[in-house]
């Protein structure tokens, strides 16, 4: 099932409904301020359970009516091309990092190199990525 409404919307819009200012609902819920005006804002696009259930305390609703709508970044996850994952390797291999953003939330990827050994004793390089926002990977 898929919802036109990002998680950001959701909240502030839900917020408003119960007639909470950022403020009352920070106080209500348990959370900071910072915390509930990123997520309002998009940054945060994955709750971890103990803010959702925060959160879903606050505004009086079932975690699961909040984590329905982190799954439109799951369905944008999914779309991305193998072609710009393999992009993604070889930038990294040739240490050109510092302009690589996640594509589904636009966030700096924080990079590596694995330095793996085969069977015969040679040295494998295996680029990783991870976003430093939500939970894009590049494995």
């Amino acid at each position: 099932m898929t919802y036109s409404k990002s998680l950001s919307e959701y909240i502030r819009e839900t917020r408003e409904k119960a007639g909470f200012s950022v403020q009352g609902l920070a106080k209500k819920s348990g959370l900071t301020i910072e915390q509930i005006e990123d997520i309002e804002a998009g940054k945060d696009l994955f709750l971890p359970a103990t803010i959702r259930q925060k959160l879903a305390k606050g505004l009086k609703l079932n975690p699961a009516d909040i984590k329905k709508y982190e799954r439109i970044i799951l369905d944008i996850y999914d779309s991305v091309s193998a072609e710009y994952l393999q992009d993604v390797k070889n930038a990294i291999l040739e240490g050109n990092t510092e302009n690589l953003r996640c594509p589904v939330c636009g966030s700096k990827l924080n990079t590596r190199i694995m330095h793996l050994i085969d069977l015969d004793n040679n040295i494998a390089l295996h680029p990783k990525a991870q976003c430093s926002k939500c939970s894009f990977q590049v494995k």
